[in-house]
């Protein structure tokens, strides 16, 4: 079964990899419930009640309310890096185990416990932020090459979720635009843009506006 196996929020700090000045990519799993709700479009904030976002040109609003990143990556990059990578290291809102966030379909919808249901809307692009993070130069480019970036996603149902939480995928789109595809499609193989746009309404409001007729 597919679980919560935290739920990540962190507070804003200084950096010096970022236009801004400040980060939220530190990121501790919450020993409580949280509340996570849909952001409002062009907000630029987090869907994650308490959660700091510090560039929300780029990041946060309604389609990139919530990341998620699966544990099992994260202990493939641990054994890689050859050092501990707790819960939420990546920036991740949820870490999860069981699921297979890469191979998630754009617009597939998983609820979270009792009440909670989001949409998976694309995958997460690496930047210097992340890299100075990481401490690690090469990083963009290691993350690009390893192809599994986690997906954001927006809140269709908001409610609470804690770790522990099952995580059900209620609706499988018919097309096959996987987080995965779209993450080469908008890194290393461009080419395949066109074939996005058979996800339709279920894309970023960016990459609808430029691929939907």
């Amino acid at each position: 079964m597919a679980t919560l196996l935290s739920v990540n929020v962190g507070k804003t700090s200084p950096s010096r990899f970022t236009d801004t000045g400040v980060t939220g990519i530190d990121k501790r799993p919450s020993p409580e419930p949280v509340e996570i709700h849909d952001p409002g479009r062009g907000t630029g904030r987090s869907g994650v009640t308490g959660d700091g976002i510090g560039d929300r040109r780029a990041h946060g609003g309604t389609d990139q309310a919530v990341y998620a990143f699966e544990r099992e990556e994260l202990d493939a990059w641990q054994a890689e890096l050859g050092r501990p990578l707790s819960n939420g290291v990546f920036g991740e809102n949820l870490t999860t185990a069981g699921l297979d966030v890469d191979g998630a379909l754009i617009g597939e919808r998983w609820q979270i416990g009792d009440a909670c249901v989001l949409e998976v809307t694309s995958p997460r692009i690496p930047c210097r932020t992340f890299a100075g993070w990481l401490e690690d130069q090469m990083w963009v480019k290691r993350f690009t090459q390893r192809g599994a970036p986690g997906a954001y996603l927006r809140v269709i149902t908001p409610g609470a979720v804690r770790a522990g939480d099952p995580i059900t995928v209620v609706h499988h789109p018919t097309h096959e635009v996987t987080i995965e595809m779209m993450f080469r499609a908008m890194t290393t193989e461009k080419d395949l843009q066109p074939q996005l746009a058979v996800a339709g309404d279920a894309l970023p409001e960016f990459l609808r506006r430029r691929l939907v007729p």
